[in-house]
Order: structure tokens, then sequence, then C-alpha cells
């Protein structure tokens, strides 16, 4: 089979400004989530599908889908490696991202691996169907 690389840079998500690093990592994933609804988790999203991704700083990873979902994954090994100045590296034989995957972490600047994370479930936070007559 052969291999699909998806690269994605966390320089894609505007770089935040100094006093956003003092912003706890659990408010930064409550105001990305603010006004959408958890749905049931699941191990596996189509990376095809991926818009964009944020690193929260040693916690999680948000990947804002084509259709508007976005997916929390809090990865279950290697999450204090998570830092906004390093990039996502999967290398996946299928077009599927799963939560058995290992993601590389480069450094953008230096260009050196700087660990990996293991991934966890991809739980799907959707914005709420509007009600008919709104």
């Amino acid at each position: 089979m052969r291999s699909l690389v998806l690269m994605t840079l966390a320089a894609f998500s505007v770089a935040a400004p100094a006093h956003a690093a003092r912003i706890a990592p659990e408010d930064v994933i409550a105001k990305a989530l603010d006004g959408r609804v958890v749905g049931k988790a699941t191990s596996c999203i189509n990376q095809r599908q991926i818009r964009s991704t944020q690193i929260v700083d040693r916690t999680a990873i948000l990947y804002s889908m084509n259709n508007g979902t976005v997916y929390l994954n809090r990865p279950r090994s290697g999450g204090a490696f998570l830092r906004n100045d390093v990039a996502l590296v999967t290398r996946s034989p299928t077009s599927q991202l799963c939560d058995v995957d290992i993601v590389s972490l480069y450094d953008t600047a230096s260009q050196t691996e700087r660990g990996s994370v293991g991934l966890g479930d991809f739980i799907p936070y959707d914005k709420p169907r509007r009600l008919r007559g709104d």
C-alpha cells in the first residue's frame, strides 16, 4: 500500500500573541468549541476532509473539517510534546486518521523531529441545528 503523508503546519493558524500563552489550555478548548454540541466519539476521521488543525499547548489537537465539524483529540501519549511551533506529520497507508496512529512532531524553525503523539478518540463538536422558523 502506498503511504499517504499528511503534513499540517501549526503555522496555518494565525500565530497567537504573546499574552495568549498565559491562557489555560482548557480555556482555549472551551473557546474553540463554544456554542457547539458534542457528539459520539469515533476512532477515525477522513484525512482528506481536514480543513485545518489547531494545537492546544501540551493538551490536545483540534481538527476542523470541511463540513464545519470540529474534532477534539486528546492524545493517549506524548501530549506534553504538543506546542504551537511544531508541525504535525502523519504517515498512513489509508485516507483515515485513526486513534491507533502515531503523529510525528517537527520543529518548524529547526526542521528537526521533536517527538510524537499517540492519538486518542476523535470527539466531534457540531454547531446546533437551527429550528424551523429561525
